[in-house]
């Protein structure tokens, strides 16, 4: 697909871009070879190929599920201005 110097200005308006004069002609060419690179993708055949999340089989190493801080709810909440049930109780600021 080739796109023209107008196919690139409005793609700029639409995505709110200001654009140099001097730079569409080279923007429009770049679109150009992407979009003509997604054409060839899209021609492939891939009806074989199994999808995968990740191109190399492995397991993802998981840390152990366990408690790495002590508890300081109680000194935090000490200097906190208004706290009840165990809540910090701040301003309401939505109406």
């Amino acid at each position: 697909m080739s796109l023209d110097r107008s196919d690139v200005e409005k793609i700029a308006h639409l995505a709110r871009l200001a654009l140099d004069e001097e730079q569409v002609e080279s923007y429009a060419t770049d679109l150009s070879n992407i979009l003509g690179l997604v054409e060839r993708l899209e021609s492939v055949d891939t009806t074989q190929v199994t999808p995968m999340a990740h191109p190399l089989h492995m397991a993802q190493r998981l840390r152990v599920d366990e408690v790495t801080e002590e508890d300081h709810r109680e000194e935090n909440q000490a200097v906190a201005p208004k706290v009840e049930a165990g809540l910090f109780l701040v301003p309401k600021v939505i109406e």
